[in-house]
């Protein structure tokens, strides 16, 4: 992403309030000690595909209406409470039953999940054999801005001894498995990038596990604690030795927020990429960050000079007396203590982070690569779109570097802009193809005759009627100043002609 081009107006952005959701961490006493049920969520699914998560969901309309049938002892809404109930009747076929759980009939469970109302059905008609009383809330934690919808989560949690309860995947499509594990295993997968885990998943874990220990394993004791207290979200853990801290930035909407990133060893050296923040507010978010950090911070980091990366130095310096690295034209904006070049590796701690000069979306745009995925800046976007600015841009250079990119098989990718992007071969073969289809249909519009920016605009988007006309004639442009400079057109005091003409 980069700005808003100038003159180009783009309607206000307006942040919807967040919607409600509800998930359920059910556990057991196993062989080892306590474990818990996961799922690993099919990569057709929109939100996380192949993570593994809780079961879960929205709250929805019809949740209300079973508020009268349900026994709420939580602090959780006895609406979020139906949800979670439903939910676990749908994706494991089973509902709350005190301190156990009782498998509900085949028949009903498929009428639940080809109809919500099912269910509240069942309950008004007493075909479901009910008893939340065990059924505890331990945690509330809202999703960061990454884009105009959040969620407020409320987190239930259901221990169930030593029943035997081994649910399979049959019917839903949510879910291609579903495996108990013990918190601390979960977390040693994820900390060897073994396992994706959905964010808020991984740091509740991480307070569980913490918590167990405290009491000596007891679940019980545990889960009341964790009533109590009621944690909420401190760090938003991307993958291990990423943290992602969201600042409020001037950048192009949906978006409203950069990707401020601790990238290293969380118990060792660190360094802060891209912070962007202009305001106070943003630089004591960052600064919070930075403290609670068991390890060391040593450099902040910039992947490119666009102004929705770089934040106000003054502020920066106040906050942090750390050096500054970037490539050497980030270096022309900002002074740079170290210039990054092609293939320098990072050791922070124990980890090592590769950099790549990729340009094509803004000159020495840098990159950092590990086992853990990559830092992509403004290659692609979690949301939104990327614009390559005509003035600085090469939209050829950016796709050979996408693709590059794509040769390279990242565990994950970590944008600049809106939630981790979990299928990085995916992604970018989408945005390779794309492009180069996009390149081509500006092509052929000037080979068809069409001589002026919004002419060859209007034929090259034309399969994009819902394109903003200021953001598709800067993009056109972009387009044919890297034509021109592959000499395959030419512009002349007549317009934009092919090349050899």
């Amino acid at each position: 992403m980069s700005e808003v081009p100038e003159g180009v107006n783009l309607p206000a952005f307006a942040r919807k309030p967040p919607r409600p959701t509800v998930t359920l961490t059910l556990t057991r006493d196993g062989p080892d000690g306590v474990e818990v049920l996961l799922g690993r969520r099919a990569e057709t699914m929109r939100a996380f595909p192949g993570y593994w998560a809780f079961q879960g969901g929205g709250v929805s309309r019809t949740d209300h209406e079973g508020e009268a049938f349900v026994q709420n002892s939580t602090s959780g809404s006895t609406s979020s409470v139906v949800a979670v109930v439903r939910e676990m009747s749908e994706e494991l076929g089973a509902v709350p039953n005190g301190s156990s759980v009782s498998v509900i009939d085949v028949e009903l469970r498929k009428n639940i999940l080809t109809d919500k109302s099912a269910f509240i059905n069942a309950l008004r008609e007493g075909r479901i054999a009910l008893d939340t009383s065990d059924l505890r809330h331990i945690s509330s934690r809202t999703t960061p801005p990454f884009g105009p919808m959040q969620f407020e989560n409320t987190f239930f949690h259901l221990h169930i001894g030593q029943q035997e309860f081994n649910p399979t995947t049959d019917l839903q499509t949510e879910f291609t498995t579903l495996e108990w594990m013990r918190p601390s295993e979960i977390i040693d997968r994820w900390k060897r990038h073994e396992i994706r885990v959905a964010p808020p998943v991984v740091t509740l874990l991480m307070e569980v596990d913490r918590t167990l220990k405290h009491f000596d394993g007891d679940m019980i004791q545990t889960s009341r604690d964790l009533q109590e207290r009621q944690p909420g979200r401190r760090s938003i853990l991307f993958a291990h030795g990423v943290e992602v801290v969201p600042v409020k930035t001037a950048t192009l909407p949906p978006a409203d927020h950069t990707n401020a990133y601790l990238v290293g060893d969380p118990e060792g050296e660190f360094v802060l990429v891209d912070p962007a923040c202009r305001m106070r507010e943003g630089m004591e978010q960052l600064a919070e960050a930075v403290d609670r950090h068991r390890g060391e911070l040593i450099a902040m980091l910039f992947t490119h000079s666009h102004g929705d990366h770089i934040g106000d130095m003054d502020l920066l310096r106040e906050a942090f007396d750390v050096p500054v690295w970037g490539s050497e034209y980030t270096s022309r904006s900002v002074h740079c203590d170290r210039i990054l070049v092609d293939g320098d590796v990072l050791r922070l701690g124990n980890q090592d982070w590769t950099v790549l000069i990729t340009p094509g979306h803004h000159p020495g745009h840098v990159c950092l690569l590990s086992d853990a995925g990559l830092v992509a800046g403004d290659m692609v976007a979690g949301i939104g779109t990327i614009l390559v600015p005509p003035e600085t841009g090469d939209m050829d250079v950016y796709i050979e570097q996408l693709q590059r990119l794509k040769k390279l098989e990242p565990h994950l990718m970590f944008p600049s802009h809106g939630p981790v992007i979990p299928l990085p071969n995916k992604t970018l073969a989408y945005y390779i193809k794309h492009r180069m289809e996009r390149h081509q249909r500006v092509l052929d519009a000037v080979e068809s005759g069409r001589k002026t920016v919004p002419e060859i605009s209007t034929e090259a988007y034309a399969n994009t009627p819902d394109a903003h006309p200021g953001l598709a004639q800067d993009q056109t442009l972009a387009h044919l100043l890297s034509h021109e400079r592959a000499g395959r057109v030419q512009q002349t005091n007549k317009g934009w002609i092919r090349g050899d003409d």
